[in-house]
């Protein structure tokens, strides 16, 4: 009857207590998240119900089940703890008092009770993160961030505060984080200022990952500018305007590329600077002086001179950067004439300098060029020490400080402080050319490359001229010691006596004087290799320069005469030796001289030109001129041309290199729909790569992802992701993901077809697979 009674009751609660079980169920829960979903109404519910239930079955307190009085304590505790605004208050005394883990705690507990705190809660506890500049702190933030955009509710989030926690995730080092936050801005249309992303962006350069990705931001974020496509005259692109990239910001984006050899990323910008109206500064000239000698385009460097040259504003240093630059790039081509002019016009305007009138004229601009010589060094001994420390090397701007400066003043001023030391750590060394009284000079190791280029192109007669050319306008020297006799002293050292042979053949032709030690070294060679015709030759030659042998050379002589069994020209030499009545004086000057060169001594140019030729590898000046010829006709989109001279190229023995085939890719790409051509290009890298060792770098492996992508060539596009995960590069994965649900968001969908070819089959998983890498799954 009791029973009855109970079941009676029940049903009396059927309907108030349709939704017990429900919750019950969420209550015992281990999940926290689950106690997010159930409304208040729904606890209050099942605390009274349960209760209600307990009485109606009249159970006394001792056999209640324990779940049962755990589960009525726990709502309880859930309503009282369930008040927004002392939890928010709590959370916000928290962050004021800096208790980052009891702030954290307490946005858990709101969180899974009532979700996401209000607006200006949620930006305190990001900013204040933000500004700890901790990664346990920062990652979080960033994780709530992200957790935000996934549940659309992007509207709780402040634009300053995003810029304020990219520039902070900059900072600390996490470049790929600080680039999200500002694409999402960017989608968003919470257009940031140029001078707050361009902060982001200069301490996002400061790695290799950070670097290549700050130079997509640059190109994504002006590509919206390109050729007058936002009209600055309206009222409503007032905050777009304001993102445009300036010359600052192109500028970051080109030292981060330079820094770590993504050339033709950077060169890309350099295409875009004219389609978006960016000025051009000093710096912006040299870094584009810089990029030109890196990826071999002399033409456009050669156009670049005459600004350089009236130019009003370059430094010293900036000076010798682009002449540095533009004598290595004759040099890769292989143009000796023009790189030889070059040395002579400096030598010329040096000695020109020297007198009286040439000190008193560059007076006052050595004084001004000492200063600035002065700052530079200092400036630069500062950089080298805080190197490792350029992220903590300057002062932190609080997220107070940061909201008052509406302007992002401060933080212009510290980006460009940040860029100086940037630009500082590639100009390391000026190898080519420096600076004396404001003149530039050559160096001594212009002159190396220089003579080992004539050497290896056979050009001795030019090579004699211009050492006669450079004797001639700089201070005189002895012949035992001149650079000429240097050089064949370094071919004898070599054991290239022709050549040496042949250099002092034409020095005599040309009228240039040298002395005897250069004979007497060439003529002991040519005794110790037995070489009788060479020696006689050689004497003769002596004889009609003038030149009087020493003893030594005597010596050796007589000995080959023996050693061949000559004895009636041995004596004829001893009895001329004789009456020349010779000594040794003459070998011991050359031995002095030849040990100076080896060692320390004032004669450095036969050492380096020795190591120069050992250690220096040969150009193959042919690669660079096909490049270029490559280059011209993918970037006009005639491929069928660029084709032909890939083709004249390997005919001619020029392998091609990883430059050649990333013409060819992007030339391909910028047509459309050329997917086979990239792909049969893409078997030939492999072939390259895996028989000959060809080294395929980021860039060229990107682009061929990016064209793989965007035909839906996923076979082909997880090989590239392999090859470069394998190499360790940097995968910009959120421009692929944009990219694969631009063209490829239906792919996959759904179920699989039950009726599949193989092919099929197979490129469905490829696709899958590249989808859970770019991480859509």
């Amino acid at each position: 009857m009791q029973t009855m009674k109970c079941f009676h009751e029940l049903r009396k609660f059927k309907y108030g207590c349709s939704k017990l079980l429900y919750v019950r169920q969420l209550m015992i829960s281990s999940s926290d998240s689950n106690a997010a979903r159930v409304p208040r109404c729904q606890i209050a519910c099942y605390s009274c119900c349960s209760m209600a239930f307990n009485r109606t079955l009249d159970v006394p307190p001792k056999l209640i089940h324990p779940w049962q009085s755990f589960s009525t304590m726990a709502s309880t505790i859930l309503v009282q703890a369930r008040d927004p605004a002392k939890l928010s208050e709590e959370l916000q005394n928290a962050l004021d008092e800096h208790r980052l883990s009891d702030a954290w705690n307490l946005h858990e507990q709101h969180m899974n009770m009532e979700g996401f705190p209000r607006k200006s809660v949620v930006n305190k506890l990001l900013a204040t993160f933000a500004e700890s500049l901790e990664l346990q702190w920062l990652d979080r933030a960033y994780g709530l961030v992200e957790k935000a955009i996934n549940e659309h509710k992007q509207n709780l989030l402040e634009g300053d505060t995003l810029i304020y926690l990219a520039l902070c995730l900059a900072r600390y080092g996490l470049p790929v984080n600080a680039g999200t936050i500002l694409r999402k801005l960017v989608e968003t249309e919470q257009f940031p200022p140029v001078t707050a992303w361009a902060a982001v962006l200069v301490y996002m350069s400061q790695t290799s990952a950070g670097a290549y990705l700050a130079a997509e931001l640059v190109l994504e974020i002006g590509f919206m500018y390109q050729d007058g496509r936002v009209d600055p005259r309206k009222k409503i692109n007032k905050h777009l305007i304001s993102m445009k990239p300036n010359t600052t910001s192109v500028n970051i984006a080109l030292v981060g590329c330079l820094l770590f050899g993504t050339n033709r990323k950077a060169e890309q910008i350099l295409e875009m600077i004219p389609r978006i109206g960016v000025k051009t500064d000093a710096t912006l000239l040299i870094m584009m002086g810089h990029l030109y000698e890196r990826n071999g385009r002399r033409d456009e460097l050669k156009k670049l001179k005459r600004y350089i040259d009236e130019a009003l504003d370059l430094s010293d240093s900036q000076f010798r950067e682009f002449y540095n630059c533009l004598l290595s790039c004759h040099l890769k081509f292989g143009d000796l004439e023009s790189a030889s002019r070059m040395v002579l016009e400096m030598l010329q305007k040096a000695k020109k300098a020297q007198n009286s009138l040439g000190k008193s004229t560059f007076m006052f601009d050595v004084m001004k060029i000492d200063k600035i010589e002065s700052q530079e060094s200092l400036t630069h001994e500062k950089s080298n020490d805080a190197e490792s420390s350029t992220l903590i090397s300057t002062q932190i701007l609080t997220y107070e400080d940061f909201c008052g400066d509406r302007k992002f003043l401060r933080l212009e001023a510290e980006t460009k402080e940040v860029l100086k030391t940037l630009i500082m750590k590639f100009q390391t060394r000026f190898e080519l050319v420096t600076t004396e009284y404001g003149i530039l000079q050559p160096t001594e190791t212009i002159f190396v490359k220089l003579v080992k280029a004539f050497l290896e192109s056979n050009k001795l007669k030019e090579l004699v001229e211009f050492l006669a050319k450079v004797e001639k306008e700089d201070s005189p020297v002895s012949p035992d010691s001149s650079p000429l006799v240097q050089v064949i002293n370094t071919c004898i050292s070599l054991k290239w006596l022709d050549r040496a042979h042949d250099l002092l053949d034409e020095a005599r032709l040309c009228g240039v004087k040298t002395g005897s030690s250069v004979y007497s070294s060439l003529l002991k060679a040519y005794c110790k290799e037995n070489r009788s015709t060479e020696v006689k030759s050689l004497l003769k030659d002596a004889r009609k320069a003038g030149v009087q042998l020493d003893a030594s050379s005597y010596e050796a002589m007589i000995e080959s005469h023996v050693a061949g069994k000559d004895t009636q020209g041995a004596l004829y030499l001893f009895k001329e030796m004789k009456e020349a009545k010779l000594d040794k004086l003459g070998q011991q000057e050359f031995d002095n001289l030849v040990s100076g060169c080896v060692g320390s001594g004032e004669a450095k140019l036969m050492a380096k030109l020795l190591q120069e030729i050992k250690d220096g590898q040969t150009i193959d000046c042919g690669v660079h001129d096909w490049n270029n010829v490559i280059h011209f006709f993918c970037r006009k989109r005639l491929m069928q041309d660029a084709e032909k001279a890939l083709k004249k190229m390997r005919s001619l023995g020029h392998a091609p290199n990883a430059q050649t085939f990333h013409s060819l890719v992007t030339g391909y790409a910028a047509v459309g729909g050329k997917y086979t051509e990239v792909t049969e290009l893409w078997g030939e890298m492999k072939v390259l790569c895996f028989y000959h060792g060809m080294k395929f770098d980021q860039e060229l492996l990107d682009s061929v992802l990016y064209t793989f992508v965007r035909g839906g060539f996923f076979i082909r596009a997880n090989e590239v992701v392999q090859m470069m995960e394998k190499g360790k590069m940097f995968v910009d994965k959120y421009k692929y993901r944009t990219l694969f649900l631009k063209y490829h968001k239906t792919f996959c969908k759904g179920k699989a077809p039950k009726v599949q070819t193989e092919s099929q089959l197979n490129r469905r998983e490829a696709a899958l697979t590249f989808k859970k890498w770019v991480g859509l799954f």
